[in-house]
């Protein structure tokens, strides 16, 4: 989507906050012993108490209201009966529409443990993408965010999931700009244009480099059994500076 008006800015901003906060709500709520199913349920009812609607549910008939992905799978998992344990890395995804506008964040955690590994990996997780952030220009290349996360991933020796990129977002779940690197990409020449919305949300990795597909479909697990981390903002390019839309306070 590519924004031109205030009240589309407006109207970002509010689906923004609503996902900010209900990934929050759903992270703090998160307790060893709670079912998957039941930590989405917590965000499933934050989100209609907004007017908001699930958008992997309402775009895609995925069968839950936001993905809860819990170590060894990285992305899209189905909410269901598995049981939270202490220690685990999780990542939880939240994406909602309101009033015709989408916003799609998510973040990774350890569940009330603490590793030394799996809290450097979060810690570095949040910093690659607040680096890619730090490049997004207005005239910039669409590229520049992937090629300096990579280069921070390189330099503290991570990987890169290099098959789940960042996305076009705002009028709907997936759309234009289509997919957008989040590593070095040499044959990526497209150029950030003013009002552009987008997602930003590297994979960092202790080892993987690619996702693999689950039996059922939907969830998705690393080529390595590699500790995996997604960090995810919904990002607007203004000549004001970046607007980050998906912030929970």
């Amino acid at each position: 989507m590519t924004i031109d008006r205030e009240d589309q800015l407006d109207g970002l901003k509010r689906i923004g906050l609503i996902v900010g906060r209900t990934l929050e709500a759903m992270r703090r709520a998160a307790e060893p012993g709670m079912t998957t199913k039941e930590l989405d349920d917590i965000g499933a009812r934050a989100l209609e108490l907004e007017g908001a609607l699930s958008a992997p549910k309402t775009t895609y008939n995925f069968p839950g209201a936001t993905c809860i992905s819990v170590f060894p799978a990285i992305a899209h998992g189905i909410p269901g009966k598995q049981v939270l344990r202490a220690g685990q890395l999780v990542n939880i995804d939240v994406s909602a529409e309101k009033d015709g506008y989408f916003a799609d964040t998510g973040a990774s955690f350890v569940l009330h443990g603490k590793d030394a590994r799996l809290d450097a990996l979060c810690r570095d997780g949040k910093r690659a993408l607040q680096i890619g952030i730090n490049q997004v220009r207005v005239d910039g290349a669409l590229n520049a965010p992937g090629i300096a996360i990579e280069d921070f991933a390189r330099k503290h020796r991570y990987t890169l999931i290099r098959n789940l990129a960042s996305h076009g977002v705002g009028g709907a779940l997936h759309e234009d700009p289509g997919e957008i690197p989040t590593w070095r990409d040499t044959r990526e020449r497209r150029r950030i244009h003013e009002g552009l919305v987008f997602t930003l949300e590297p994979f960092l990795s202790l080892g993987a480099g690619w996702a693999v597909d689950s039996d059922d479909g939907w969830t998705l697990y690393a080529d390595k059994p590699a500790p995996t981390v997604q960090y995810e903002h919904t990002l607007i390019a203004t000549r004001r500076g970046t607007v980050i839309t998906t912030l929970a306070a």
